[in-house]
């Protein structure tokens, strides 16, 4: 598999590792539309939302990217969580991740 957030979890390609837990792992998004800008993924390789078969999976992933909002101070103002599925969604990389986007007045809608 070639896959680069895969290599990031290996760590095979360096990071900014921002917080990790037993099931997800956060770092900084290398192209940031926001002072705060993290991806969060889940350590199992899984390609997209569409292909989700175990949804426990996803539980971690928000957990921590809860954690990453309140650590940043995100929680008093606001921030975004967003999870791009598939090609038209501009997802780049097939492994799923959420954005976790704040720091800023964000914009309505988003697309």
């Amino acid at each position: 598999m070639d896959c680069i957030f895969c290599k990031i979890i290996e760590g095979k390609i360096p990071a900014k590792k921002i917080a990790e837990s037993d099931h997800a792992i956060a770092f900084a998004d290398i192209n940031p539309v926001a002072p705060v800008h993290a991806l969060v993924i889940p350590k199992k390789h899984i390609a997209t939302l569409n292909d989700v078969d175990d949804w426990s999976v996803m539980g971690p992933v928000f957990e921590l990217a809860a954690r990453i909002a309140r650590e940043q101070g995100l929680d008093k103002s606001g921030w975004r969580a967003v999870i791009n599925t598939g090609r038209d969604a501009n997802q780049l990389v097939f492994h799923i991740h959420l954005h976790v986007i704040g720091g800023r007045q964000l914009e309505w809608p988003p697309g």
